[in-house]
């Protein structure tokens, strides 16, 4: 028997019309299925309204009943933030998928919360333009879970996280009132900055519906290069140099431990080693321009005769075609599949001021060495904008079951050092549930005070995502 009332099901399917919800068993299974494993959800009833004017009655049907929603994109998150239990409804965007207006004069685009990352990528790129948000899972992630948990990706070192690149937001409200916050001003000092609450509040204070975003001038140059350096210390270096030389033309800097470049050449199909010379570590930097005389590639070189020549890298490669070039970052992006073969992954998404990244991973590795001997460290990701994926696999021989057992007491470790290196536990995935109370934890008595007295006021009945974030 449903958990939910017949009357509230009812209403809510009469207002969406025949394929506008499910209660297939099928359907739910995939939608209450998180993309890590680590959390199920249970919902009875998910909802895929067409429309702004459907999400906010939906939410007021449920409201007047005081039954929770729980709002789901693409369903690739990490931490648990779009899963429901029997008592909630699920929320999906999918069917609002429009793009709603390219403007090149603007710089903007103007979409529907459940358009795809590759979508708006592909639509801005029609008009030579660049929406420049880009993650592994931008195929079939939306754009409003990209913003509800304000995601990074690969550059944000030049264009920053996704809260950077949103000018305006329409938001359902918890009471089912629409907030019309859509707009292309790039200055607007009229009080408080209501979009950015809602930008990685992970569906507690607000659904998003549709967005505004900035976009850029395409590039038309692009040069990428592998490079082998002896240290992280010597990466971070070469980070600065980079910047200094290329005139702040760099996109993305990735740092990989040589046992997380070696994953993906090793299990993943196609791939090519970059360099024949055996490292610790690995860089792979990426430049863009869009002036039609910047010869990046003879920048590129010069740069890394340089860093050869001063001890900051013993060896690089510079792809010479978009083949090559995809190769490198099948590499990078075939990290976190190739690791499930080696059995269990204890992951943290932590970040650290850039100087500090060195000391992260030294500090982090010995702790972990400590506490659980012969674990594996699998240390990459943006170290451009100080964001690690502090993955480590488990020790050969051990049981998975034993090591994921760990895994608390294991982020307690890489938390602490992170929180004694002024970092932060969650760079770019989010709170969700899985670092709920270790929000707690970390945070300072008045940043919970205040974060709990935002969802007080905005959704003072605890009816969108609950057990969430607070």
């Amino acid at each position: 028997m449903p958990f939910l009332p017949d009357a509230v099901i009812n209403e809510l399917k009469d207002l969406l019309g025949p394929k506008g919800w499910s209660m297939d068993l099928d359907v739910l299974s995939t939608h209450n299925h998180e993309a890590r494993g680590k959390f199920k959800g249970h919902a009875e009833l998910i909802l895929f309204p067409k429309n702004t004017d459907e999400v906010a009655k939906a939410v007021a049907i449920c409201a007047a009943h005081n039954i929770s929603i729980v709002p789901q994109g693409g369903n690739t998150g990490r931490c648990g933030g779009a899963v429901a239990e029997r008592k909630q409804v699920l929320v999906n965007l999918k069917h609002m998928n429009r793009i709603i207006e390219i403007d090149p004069r603007d710089f903007t685009a103007t979409v529907e919360a459940g358009a795809i990352l590759q979508t708006i990528q592909d639509a801005a790129s029609e008009h030579e333009l660049l929406f420049p948000l880009s993650l592994g899972a931008e195929g079939s992630c939306q754009i409003g879970g990209n913003l509800a948990t304000n995601a990074g990706g690969l550059n944000v070192i030049r264009y920053g996280n996704a809260r950077d690149l949103v000018l305006g937001l329409e938001v359902v409200l918890p009471d089912g009132s629409i907030w019309n916050g859509l707009s292309k001003l790039r200055k607007d000092n009229t009080g408080y900055d209501l979009r950015d609450l809602f930008i990685g509040s992970e569906g507690t204070l607000g659904i998003i519906t549709k967005a505004t975003l900035k976009l850029f001038v395409q590039p038309i140059h692009i040069a990428t290069a592998w490079i082998a350096v002896p240290s992280p210390e010597c990466a971070i270096d070469l980070l600065a140099l980079s910047r200094r030389h290329s005139g702040d033309a760099v996109s993305a800097f990735e740092l990989l431990s040589h046992f997380a470049h070696d994953l993906p050449v090793t299990y993943l199909p196609n791939l090519t080693r970059p360099l024949a010379t055996k490292t610790d570590w690995h860089v792979l930097i990426e430049l863009t321009s869009s002036r039609p005389d910047d010869d990046l590639q003879t920048l590129l070189v010069d740069l890394l005769g340089k860093a050869i020549e001063i001890g900051l890298a013993s060896d690089a490669t510079i792809a010479q075609s978009d083949a090559q070039r995809k190769n490198l970052w099948a590499i990078r992006e075939g990290i976190p599949e190739a690791q499930g073969f080696e059995g269990g992954s204890i992951k943290h998404d932590v970040s650290v001021p850039v100087s500090r990244v060195p000391d992260l991973l030294e500090r982090g590795m010995a702790a972990a060495q400590a506490l659980i001997p012969g674990i594996r460290p699998c240390p990459f990701g943006h170290v451009g904008d100080g964001n690690i994926h502090f993955n480590f696999s488990q020790p050969v021989g051990m049981e998975k079951s034993d090591y994921l057992a760990r895994w608390e007491s294991l982020n307690s470790v890489i938390h602490d050092i992170v929180a004694d290196l002024g970092g932060s536990i969650s760079a770019e995935h989010g709170i969700g549930q899985l670092k709920r109370d270790e929000l707690a934890r970390y945070a300072s008595d008045e940043k919970m005070k205040l974060l709990r007295a935002i969802k007080t006021a905005i959704d003072p009945n605890n009816r969108l995502n609950p057990g969430k974030v607070v």
